[in-house]
């Protein structure tokens, strides 16, 4: 995978999780996982889909690797350690897995951040890496790669129309995402049966809200 290819497959996936989390600059998360996974060819990323050398820490009850890494503790000085990082299933696993990382309180005060710079400048502050040049590295990623067309977010569009559903049973979300939570009807998921005809009122991308339903459904298995 060359790097561009990198970034066109992460950095959808980004994009998508910083909305529904709430983050502004989806520019700086992309350019954080080009550094830290080396465009996806580190072994962290490749074999164990951790794309930004996410530790273990107290709270992570997940599967984990131990492998050795550089810290700069001091400028100028990196010191070799070996820590315990954690495991994710796939790519999308691994992003999610991230905007999982920054809800400590830590790092509340990057969803005020609204340019990469920002962004980046705070999660060094907030003790997210050591190394003395981590906001400057970032910012050339940002730049040589323009990841801030990454930061405009497709806009919520008013539709009306009849779409038939063409999966044997689909998922209604609480919101336009694969990571919102499934809508429950009595306990249960709710579920579309294959054929049945629905209304959309709203689109996001690639997502549709339903007229009669409090959810959302996936476009792609959405015939109209």
């Amino acid at each position: 995978m060359t790097n561009e290819e990198f970034i066109n497959t992460i950095g959808p996936l980004i994009q998508k999780y910083a909305a529904l989390y709430g983050y502004k600059t989806p520019s700086a998360i992309i350019a954080q996982a080009c550094l830290e996974s080396a465009y996806g060819r580190s072994s962290l990323s490749a074999k164990y889909h951790n794309y930004f050398g996410l530790k273990c820490g107290s709270g992570w009850t997940g599967r984990a690797v131990k492998l050795s890494t550089n810290e700069e503790y001091s400028p100028g000085t990196l010191t070799k350690i070996t820590d315990a990082f954690r495991v994710y299933d796939n790519m999308e696993e691994g992003v999610k897995g991230y905007f999982e990382f920054i809800k400590y309180p830590r790092y509340a005060n990057l969803k005020s951040a609204t340019d990469p710079l920002e962004y980046l400048t705070l999660i060094k502050q907030d003790g997210y890496a050591t190394s003395s040049s981590y906001v400057a590295n970032n910012m050339a990623v940002v730049t040589r790669n323009n990841l801030i067309r990454f930061d405009t977010s497709p806009a919520v569009v008013t539709v009306s129309y009849a779409g038939v559903v063409t999966a044997s049973a689909l998922r209604v979300r609480s919101s336009y995402s694969t990571a919102a939570e499934v809508v429950q009807v009595g306990g249960h998921d709710l579920l579309l049966p294959k054929g049945l005809t629905v209304a959309i009122v709203q689109e996001y991308n690639g997502w549709g809200r339903l007229a009669d339903i409090a959810g959302w459904v996936s476009l792609s298995y959405i015939h109209h």
